[in-house]
């Protein structure tokens, strides 16, 4: 979420009640027999060939035609498949890209399919080799074929200068490099030429061949970096504003950060796909207005909200009162359990390199308040831990159990063990209400344990690039990321791995013993020998304290009276645009 880290970021950086975060329940209509109350866990199968051949179970009571308006305060950090990297983006480009492998939801759980492929792939070699076939039938907007070609070059392309914004798995998987810049240094790109690690031996067939066993690709297969591009088709910067089409609709227009409109691909066949259905004839996505009042125009039906949901945009803290008292309000919040998402307050650890001043943090941390403010535990459950409690064989533990209300005192006892103390630290945040809100009850909290936190509002627009820069020059923001896919892999790996750059690193933590220890855990084959390494290795990043764990957030997202089809997507944990209609 980053989805999918990001996978998710996925990745997506917000304020929790605004983040792109996954559910594993919802309310609302669920998509082919889901229970409109609640989804299962996060679980995510393999899938056979059957279940990856088309077309998609039907939403249940689902109609053809309208348009769907979709609002948001602000819009997608990217477009390129091979730079999306988080849960409302991903969840989003469903609409107009296919991947080699989807998610396919039937009753409220997600399993993995073929999706441009005929299955989720054939390992050989230990799982050093994986093969993908891809479907007869499957093409781009203008009807040409989808070839094994234009995967590779998709895929190449993560390798060029631009693109470590998005997964670094496919440039480190298959050069065996701990860092994107190492990969990089081993190819640059498909302007470097061609990369021998991907073959096409044929039109349909590709090839992956990896120094190191990865029992994961099926996973990364899913991801939007695994989507083919079309090399007359690459635009270079501008196809981060009008990719060229795969899915079941095509961008027709796109005036950035204002207005995006998508119409049906005539070159997309129902038959080949089993995870996307095509109901609305057009989606129109607004961006630019403020969530209290797209919040309000959907819930009264007003200017076009009747037919509306939000790309990520959750229910106002404001409304909340409204949303739980209102019947008719309440039957249009779309809940979802959290899924794989924890929010987490980050700490840069190169500006405080201190573990006894972060475990300060931690203690005096008034998550209560903080949580209260944006809607109490209806937004979330507070957290201890790094991972999420989704996670296949996932273990709970509290290394230094604080108090939900923060203890003052006991954060003053550590920074008296501190060699050195901090001094101000400066708190980023974004800058809408609620995030006013938060650092207030920030500032104020810390300040009862000494600790002085000069708060910082950034551009909503600009907020991701912000504290996603090299040179952040923030000491704390806050964060909403999820692993990639249900397993650990992508957790410690490429969030604590002291060699990945700062858009994936975003604590600049460093301990070279933890490096050691990822590359030996990476040598394991089996997934769940392989997790339980993971599980041990993140108690041990967890005693320096690289960040403060919030909370396993909830997403409450609102959709109009007249939108049909509405659930949490159970791994992009926004709203599941693929599956909308209009009643009438």
């Amino acid at each position: 979420m980053r989805r999918t880290r990001a996978s998710l970021a996925v990745i997506a950086t917000a304020l929790l009640a605004t983040s792109c975060s996954a559910g594993a329940g919802s309310t609302g209509s669920a998509p082919a027999g889901a229970s409109a109350k609640e989804t299962s866990p996060l679980t995510a199968a393999l899938g056979t060939e059957k279940e990856s051949a088309g077309p998609a179970p039907a939403v249940p009571g689902a109609r053809p035609g309208g348009t769907v308006n979709v609002y948001n305060s602000v819009e997608f950090r990217h477009l390129d498949p091979q730079k999306v990297y988080a849960g409302a983006a991903y969840n989003a480009s469903l609409l107009w890209g296919r991947q080699l492998t989807q998610y396919q939801v039937v009753d409220g759980k997600a399993k993995l399919v073929g999706d441009l492929a005929t299955d989720t792939g054939t390992p050989a070699d230990g799982g050093r080799t994986w093969t993908y076939r891809l479907k007869d039938g499957v093409a781009w907007e203008d009807g040409k074929p989808i070839t094994s070609q234009d995967v590779k070059y998709g895929i190449e392309r993560t390798f060029g200068k631009g693109y470590e914004v998005g997964p670094p798995y496919w440039p480190q998987w298959l050069t065996g490099e701990a860092s994107y810049e190492a990969a990089r240094a081993k190819y640059a790109g498909p302007q470097a030429g061609d990369l021998a690690a991907i073959e096409t031996p044929d039109e349909r067939t590709v090839v992956f061949h990896f120094p190191q066993p990865q029992a994961d690709v099926p996973y990364m297969a899913a991801q939007s970096s695994s989507s083919p591009v079309r090399r007359d088709k690459d635009t270079g910067t501008d196809y981060d504003r009008l990719p060229f089409a795969t899915g079941p609709y095509r961008i027709v227009e796109h005036v950035q950060n204002t207005r995006m409109v998508l119409e049906r691909n005539p070159g997309w066949k129902a038959a080949t796909d089993p995870i996307r259905n095509q109901y609305p004839d057009r989606f129109v996505f607004t961006y630019g207005k403020e969530t209290l009042n797209i919040n309000q125009e959907i819930l009264a039906g007003r200017d076009g909200g009747a037919d509306a949901t939000t790309a990520s945009d959750t229910l106002s803290p404001e409304l909340y009162q409204t949303a739980d008292t209102d019947p008719k309000a309440r039957e249009l919040v779309v809940t979802g359990r959290q899924g794989a998402f924890v929010t987490q307050l980050v700490v840069n650890n190169e500006r405080v390199p201190d573990v006894q001043v972060r475990k300060a943090l931690h203690l005096a941390y008034p998550r209560q308040q903080a949580r209260q403010v944006q809607g109490g535990s209806r937004t979330g459950e507070l957290a201890t831990t790094l991972s999420s409690p989704a996670l296949i064989d996932w273990q709970k533990y509290d290394l230094y159990p604080a108090r939900p209300e923060g203890d003052p005192e006991a954060a003053k006892a550590e920074l008296a063990k501190a060699k050195q103390a901090p001094g101000s630290l400066t708190y980023g945040y974004k800058n809408t209400p609620n995030g006013q809100r938060v650092a207030q009850v920030l500032v104020d909290g810390f300040a009862k344990a000494g600790i002085t936190v000069v708060p910082k509002p950034i551009d909503p627009k600009a907020y991701l690039d912000e504290v996603h820069r090299a040179d952040s020059p923030y000491d704390l923001f806050e964060e909403t990321s999820s692993v990639d896919w249900p397993t650990p892999s992508t957790l410690i790996p490429f969030s604590f791995d002291g060699r990945a750059d700062g858009d994936l690193n975003l604590a600049r933590y460093r301990n070279p013993a933890v490096d050691r220890e990822i590359d030996r855990i990476n040598q394991i084959g089996e997934p769940r020998a392989k997790a339980k390494e993971l599980y041990a290795l993140e108690q041990t990043v967890m005693k320096d304290v690289p960040v403060l764990p919030f909370a396993y957030p909830t997403v409450n997202q609102l959709r109009g009276a007249n939108v049909g089809g509405a659930f949490v997507h159970p791994i992009y944990g926004t709203v599941g645009l693929s599956w909308l209609y209009l009643k009438s």
